[in-house]
C-alpha cells in the first residue's frame, strides 16, 4: 500500500513527457514563490517610473555613454524599450527552463536562479533611472563611475553563484564538454566562479579611479579571462576524463 502511494506520487509530479517540471509557480517553496513575486513587481517598476516621468522629459534623451566620454541621445520614445526589458526578461527567465532539456535541474538551483533574476531586474531599474536622472537632470550622476561599480557588483554575485549551478543550456558555462560529463560541469563551474568574483572585484576597485578607459580595462579585460580560462580548462578535463 505504501509503495502504492509512492508511486501515485511520482506520477502527480510528472509532466505528460515524463519530466518533473522545473520553473511551474506550482513546483516552487513558499519562499521561491515570494522572490518569483518580488521579481515579477520589481520587473514592472521601469515601467511605472517611463510612465511618471514621461512627458516631462526632452524630446531626446541620453540612451548610451561611452567610455571616451562620448554620449548618444535618441529620441525619447527609447525610453519605452529600455524599461520594457524588465518584463521581458521576467517572462524569458521564467520560460527558459520549460524548453531546457535539463529542466530537472532547475529544481537543484532554484533559489540561485531566482537570485540571479531579481538582481538583474534591480540593475534594470537602477538603468532607468539614471536615464530619467541624466535626462531632467544632466550632469548628476556619474554615469561611468555607478555602471562600472554596477557591473563590478554583478560579476562578483555571478562568480558566487556559479558554483550552485547545475547542468543546463541557457545558464553558466554551457560547453560542450561540460554538458557531457557533470563532473567536468562542476569543475568548470567552480573555477570560473572564483574568476568572475575576482573579475568582479577588479572591476568595482576601478570604477573610483579618475580615468574612463582604465576603468573600462579593468571591467573587461578580467571579465575576458575569466570567461575564457574556464572554457579552456572544460576540454582540458574533459580529455582527462576520457583517458
Amino acid at each position: 500500500m505504501n509503495n502504492h502511494k509512492k508511486n501515485l506520487t511520482c506520477a502527480a509530479g510528472q509532466d505528460t513527457s515524463g519530466q518533473t517540471g522545473a520553473q511551474s509557480p506550482h513546483n516552487l517553496s513558499g519562499r521561491a514563490r515570494r522572490k518569483q513575486a518580488a521579481v515579477y513587481l520589481i520587473s514592472l517598476l521601469p515601467v511605472i517610473l517611463a510612465a511618471a516621468v514621461y512627458s516631462k522629459l526632452p524630446s531626446r534623451i541620453p540612451t548610451n555613454w561611452g567610455f571616451d566620454g562620448q554620449v548618444t541621445y535618441g529620441a525619447k520614445a527609447n525610453l519605452w524599450a529600455i524599461a520594457g526589458m524588465a518584463p521581458f526578461f521576467a517572462l524569458l527567465f521564467q520560460f527558459l527552463p520549460v524548453i531546457d532539456p535539463k529542466r530537472n535541474n532547475y529544481r537543484k538551483f532554484q533559489g540561485v536562479y531566482l537570485s540571479f533574476q531579481l538582481f538583474m531586474q534591480i540593475f534594470l531599474l537602477a538603468i532607468t533611472g539614471i536615464i530619467v536622472i541624466e535626462s531632467l537632470r544632466p550632469g548628476t550622476v556619474h554615469v561611468s563611475t555607478v555602471i562600472t561599480a554596477m557591473c563590478g557588483i554583478l560579476f562578483m554575485m555571478i562568480g558566487n553563484m556559479m558554483p550552485k549551478f547545475r547542468q543546463n543550456f541557457f545558464c553558466g558555462f554551457r560547453t560542450p564538454w561540460a554538458l557531457s560529463n557533470e563532473v567536468v560541469w562542476n569543475k568548470t563551474h567552480r573555477l570560473g566562479g572564483r574568476l568572475m568574483f575576482c573579475a568582479g572585484i577588479l572591476g568595482f576597485a576601478g570604477a573610483f579611479l579618475p580615468w574612463d578607459k582604465v576603468k573600462m580595462a579593468m571591467l573587461m579585460f578580467p571579465l575576458l579571462a575569466a570567461s575564457a580560462i574556464p572554457y579552456i580548462m572544460s576540454y582540458v578535463w574533459f580529455k582527462k576524463a576520457e583517458e
